[in-house]
Parts: structure tokens; C-alpha cells; sequence
């Protein structure tokens, strides 16, 4: 029995075959991302899920495999050899992605194009179904990576005017940037609005030229409107998901949490990372409960969480700082142990080296 295909069907099968083989790559690709860098199992359930069933639709309606695969011409392909320098390049995990979810909804496309011209309309249907879940399995992989911008930094300072008791909160931060701070983040409650975009813009000022990261806590329309690095928010604040609407993916996202639940959660959210905490107790923000080191034990643990950089939060100090070295700790974020400081650059200097060296034991 001859497999050669009739004349007028042979572009549409090798149509067919190019973005069949485009799309499985495309799904495979996606699929290892959610699996090993997001650890998403869900994720990677339903992008199975989607590659078995545009398999099993190309089958159900008549596209015989072997008709599909004999059209295939990688030899009179004129398209092998056009490429361009972006191809070659990946902007990190979030490009590689990106990369991959577009070549899958436009292969996705082109075969259901394809199946209309072939008079399969409802197998064209179904085409365009999956490419729907397509579109959602890429924005949940997209929303789990983040901006993509994310750092571990080593001493975040949190500054409120109220806890800067011997100098002016401009020159706390200025100092503790000096003894090595590489986030700071303005958190004032009291502030009217116009005081706290003239504040998160003199913060930026003097953070972006020393190649710091500036942080608001909060209010997503002053940070957008003060051009800080990242925004903060905490469990009461809106979530994750719908403030990435609002900043998109050109300014850092930070979630507090106090659960490994909460830290998941901020992590499928687009979050690029998290404090955790509260470790200790702490006269600056009291806490009813502890999470303590065991919660950032679980976080560094875990799968999902893991992934994000951290900073965690709470009571810490010289004495302490040790156990969370211990346990992982990458990153810290203070408030009264460098801005109640007399000397606020020493006291981030040691912080920092506390860090370092107890990591290193």
C-alpha cells in the first residue's frame, strides 16, 4: 500500500508535522522548567496532559503518522538555515520560557490552520482549545519565575524616621550602605503620601548610584511613581498575583511570610522573594508568634521555596545571627540594629561579617 501523499495535501502535512514536532519540543521545554527549577508538580501534570492530547488529536482525526513524517523535508527546508543572534542567547530561566511559550501558541496556531484547510474543523477546534490551556500553563510558568531580577542580598535595612533616634534617616542610610547594606527599604506607616514619594525618590538618589536596591514598603502606586528597584508587602496587603498587574515585571517583588504555606503561595504569585520570618522577638515590630530558625530550616528545604531568595527577619542581631548561619541563611533584613545604631555603619559592617564568618564555620 503506497504512503504518498496526494500532492495538494503534502504542504499541509509538512505544516503539520514542522509545528507538531515544534510544539511537543516547545511543551518538553516548559515541562523541565515547572519540573527542576519551580518544582511545580501540578504545573508539570497539566503540561503533560497537554502533550498527550495534541498528540492524540492529530491521531483521532485522520493525520496518519507515518503520511506526516514522510512529509517531512529537512533537507529542502529553506527556514533551517535563517536564524537570528536572538536565538542564541537566553535571558536566564525566565527567557528560556519566554522562548518557549511563544514558539508553543503559534505552533499551536499554525496547526490548527492547517487542519481547517485539510476540512477537520472540529479537530481545529480542539487545536485551539489546548492552545487556550497553553496560554494558561505559560502565564502560571511566567508568574513562578517572577521579574527574573532577583538577587540574594546579604543586609537589607529597614528605615522608618521613627527608628533613626541619633541622626537624620538619609544619613542612616547612607551609612549603613558605607558598612555594607545592599537593600534598603523605607517603611513608614505616618508619612503622608506626598512625604513618601519625596522620601522613596530621595531614597533612589542615593541607592542607585552606589548600585543598592531600594525598596517601598506597600504602596505599589508611590513605588511606580518614586522609580524604586522593588515593592514589599506582607500577608494583608494585596496579593501577589494582582500587584504584579500593576508593577509588572520591571521592579522587584517581595512577599512577607511566616509559613512555608504563605512562602509557596508567594512563590507561584510572582514573588522574586521573600522575608521570612519572625525569627526572633523584636521591639520594632511585635509579633504574637515565632516562626523561628525551623521555619527558615523548612524554607531552604523545600522545593519550591528554596528557588527564592531570602531575607530573614525579626529580633536579629550579633548574638543571634550565628543560628540563621547555621541553618543556611543567606540574607538578613534589620531595622533597629543598624538604625537605633549611634555608629549605623559599624553596626551593618558587623552584621555582615557575623553572616559571612558563622556561614563559613
Amino acid at each position: 500500500m503506497s504512503m504518498e501523499l496526494p500532492a495538494r495535501a503534502r504542504s499541509e502535512y509538512r505544516i503539520i508535522d514542522a509545528n507538531f514536532n515544534r510544539a511537543r519540543e516547545a511543551l518538553r521545554v516548559l515541562d523541565d522548567v515547572a519540573r527542576f527549577a519551580l518544582g511545580m508538580q501540578q504545573l508539570v501534570s497539566q503540561i503533560k496532559h497537554l502533550r498527550h492530547e495534541l498528540h492524540a488529536v492529530l491521531t483521532q482525526c485522520g493525520i496518519d503518522e507515518l503520511l506526516r513524517v514522510s512529509a517531512r523535508d529537512i533537507e529542502g527546508d529553506v527556514g533551517t538555515e535563517v536564524t537570528s543572534s536572538g536565538e542564541q542567547t537566553r535571558s536566564g530561566m525566565r527567557g528560556v520560557a519566554l522562548a518557549a511559550g511563544g514558539r508553543l501558541t503559534e505552533a499551536m496556531r499554525s496547526i490548527e490552520e492547517q487542519l481547517k484547510l485539510l476540512g477537520k474543523g472540529e479537530a481545529a477546534l480542539a487545536i485551539e482549545r489546548l492552545r487556550y490551556r497553553a496560554y494558561v500553563c505559560e502565564q502560571q510558568v511566567l508568574l513562578a519565575l517572577g521579574s527574573g531580577k532577583a538577587t540574594q542580598w546579604r543586609l537589607c535595612v529597614i528605615v522608618s524616621e521613627e527608628v533613626c533616634i541619633h541622626m537624620p534617616w538619609y544619613q542612616v542610610v547612607e551609612q549603613a550602605i558605607n558598612g555594607g547594606a545592599d537593600c534598603i527599604q523605607l517603611r513608614e506607616k505616618r508619612l503622608s503620601e506626598r512625604e513618601f514619594l519625596r522620601r522613596a525618590r530621595d531614597l533612589v538618589e542615593i541607592c542607585r548610584p552606589r548600585h543598592v536596591a531600594s525598596i517601598v514598603n506597600d504602596r505599589a502606586d508611590l513605588a511606580l511613581l518614586a522609580g524604586v528597584d522593588g515593592l514589599h508587602v506582607g500577608q494583608t496587603d494585596l496579593p501577589a498575583a494582582d500587584l504584579r498587574r500593576l508593577i509588572g515585571g520591571n521592579m522587584l517583588l517581595g512577599v512577607s511570610t511566616s509559613t512555608i504555606e504563605e512562602a509557596r503561595r508567594a512563590a507561584r504569585d510572582s514573588a522574586d522573594y521573600t522575608g521570612v520570618g519572625p525569627m526572633f522577638a523584636s521591639t520594632t515590630k511585635k509579633k504574637e508568634t515565632l516562626s523561628g530558625p525551623e521555619y527558615l530550616r523548612e524554607y531552604l528545604a523545600d522545593e519550591i521555596t528554596s528557588r527564592l531568595p531570602h531575607l530573614a527577619i525579626s529580633g536579629i542581631s550579633q548574638e543571634n545571627i550565628g543560628e540563621l548561619a547555621r541553618a543556611g541563611c543567606k540574607g538578613i533584613a534589620v531595622s533597629s540594629a543598624v538604625c537605633k545604631s549611634s555608629n549605623p555603619a559599624d553596626a551593618a559592617r558587623a552584621l555582615v561579617e557575623a553572616l559571612t564568618s558563622s556561614a563559613a564555620r
